[in-house]
This record gives structure tokens, C-alpha cells and sequence, in this order.
């Protein structure tokens, strides 16, 4: 953990050196995120629910994305560099460091558009509670915090996971990861609304319910699924031990980029 912020420390001074650059990117994320809201704000003055979700509930499904991928961005943005580190042969460099790969991996890149979204989802979170009667107690709001540090361990083991691909596919940005990211967004909107192989790929295969569905329909007490999102800390248990095991799995397979 020591090493992992220490390495954070240092990316996040070099990017910090460019300020403008540094509070543009973070206006831009929020600009985007906001965009996505009035996109759903939009929907909701045309019909009152969404296969009876209301509004806000929606809402609190689309704050736990932007949360959760705003933290992937901010703390675990290297995550996306592995493929170039393994195509480049530059992810010897870590091979022959006192660290385990992985932190050096995860901590080797800071996205600081990850800290609008993070912003963006919190305030947007807090506003659509509000506006829903949930009866709350100390319980209750304990384990919303570990639904959300859940639900971005599964999003952070994903992005791992997928990034590992690329000691079998030997391309700087792997497809893979982009396709699984892109699958993300079918989590912004009821899992109810999809056919049932859709829903069995975002529930099974690639769980991205677990990161806003089953934890927003705990918050609400949603009696068909709250008692699912009850099994969010077990499921991010389950994807960053997988996302471990495929990348020590990629990591034997490595045999650099010389000749």
C-alpha cells in the first residue's frame, strides 16, 4: 500500500504541473456526466417510470457508474497502459523492480477526469436519496459505503482482467477491454428491460449489475432484488481474486518485445 501511493504521488505531481490542463479535463467530465442526467432527465418528463423504476432511482444507477468508473480513472487508470507496457516490451521495467507488477501496473497512470466523475456521481447520488423516502439507519448507511467500495473493486477488477488480455493479444489497446468498458453502460438502465441472455451476460459473465442494479435496489428496498445486492462485497471478492489469477496466468506467458 506504501508503494502504491508513493507511486500515485508521483504521477499525480507530473500531471498536476499543467494546471489548465488539469481543470479542464476535470470540467469536462462533469460537463459529460451532466449530459447523460439531462439525457435521462429528458426521458422521464415523456413517461413516469421505467419498468416501474422511477426517476431517481435510475439516477442513483447512473451516479454509482459515474463513481465507480471515476475511481478506476483516478487510482487505477494504469490498468489501461498494460497492453502498451507489454507490446512496447517496457513492462520489463517492472519485472526487474522489488514490486509486485500489479502495483506497479495499477498506480503507473492517473486519469483525473476520474475526480469529475467521482464529484458528478456523489452530488447526484446525495440529491436523488434525498428525494426518496428510505428509512436509514446506522446499518443502512454503512452498507452503502461498502456497496460502493464493492461495486468499484469489481469495476477496477474488470478493467484488470480485461488488460491482461493483452499478454495473449499482442496490441497496445486492446479491444477486449473496450468492449467489456462499453458493456458498462447497459448497467446505467433497469436490468429488466433487457431480454434475459442480456441480462444473464451483465449479471454472470461480466457482472456490471452488481456495480449500480442490485446495490440501487438495496438502497431502495426493492423487495425482488434488494436481498441481491447484499452479495456485492462477494462478487468483488470473486472478480479481483479472477482478475489476479488471468493476470499472473498472462504474466507466464510473457517473453518481451526483443527478438
Amino acid at each position: 500500500m506504501y508503494l502504491y501511493f508513493r507511486l500515485l504521488g508521483q504521477q499525480m505531481k507530473s500531471i498536476l504541473a499543467y494546471e489548465a490542463d488539469f481543470v479542464v479535463l476535470m470540467f469536462s467530465a462533469i460537463l459529460l456526466q451532466l449530459a447523460g442526467f439531462i439525457f435521462i432527465w429528458t426521458i422521464f418528463q415523456r413517461i413516469p417510470d421505467v419498468n416501474g423504476w422511477t426517476f431517481w432511482q435510475v439516477v442513483t444507477m447512473y451516479a454509482l457508474i459515474f463513481i465507480t468508473e471515476g475511481v478506476g480513472s483516478l487510482f487505477f487508470e494504469g490498468t489501461w497502459w498494460l497492453g502498451y507496457l507489454v507490446w512496447s516490451g517496457d513492462f520489463d521495467q517492472l519485472l526487474v523492480r522489488p514490486a509486485s507488477p500489479i502495483v506497479q501496473v495499477i498506480a503507473g497512470k492517473v486519469g483525473f477526469n476520474g475526480l469529475g466523475n467521482i464529484v458528478t456521481g456523489f452530488i447526484l447520488m446525495g440529491i436523488a436519496i434525498a428525494n426518496v423516502p428510505v428509512e436509514w439507519t446506522p446499518g443502512r448507511a454503512l452498507m452503502l459505503v461498502i456497496l460502493i467500495i464493492s461495486a468499484s473493486a469489481i469495476r477496477v477488477a474488470l478493467n484488470l482482467a480485461t488488460a491482461a488480455t493483452g499478454f495473449w493479444f499482442r496490441n497496445p489497446w486492446s479491444m477486449v477491454s473496450m468492449f467489456v468498458h462499453q458493456l458498462g453502460e447497459l448497467a446505467k438502465y433497469p436490468i429488466t428491460i433487457y431480454s434475459l441472455a442480456v441480462q444473464a451476460l451483465i449479471v454472470v459473465a461480466v457482472p456490471f449489475a452488481f456495480v449500480s442494479f442490485f446495490p440501487t435496489a438495496y438502497i431502495f428496498e426493492v423487495e425482488a432484488f434488494s436481498l441481491v445486492g447484499l452479495l456485492t462485497p462477494l462478487v468483488a471478492l470473486y472478480c479481483v481474486a479472477m482478475a489476479v489469477v488471468v493476470f499472473r496466468t498472462g504474466l507466464r506467458r510473457y517473453e518481451s518485445a526483443g527478438h
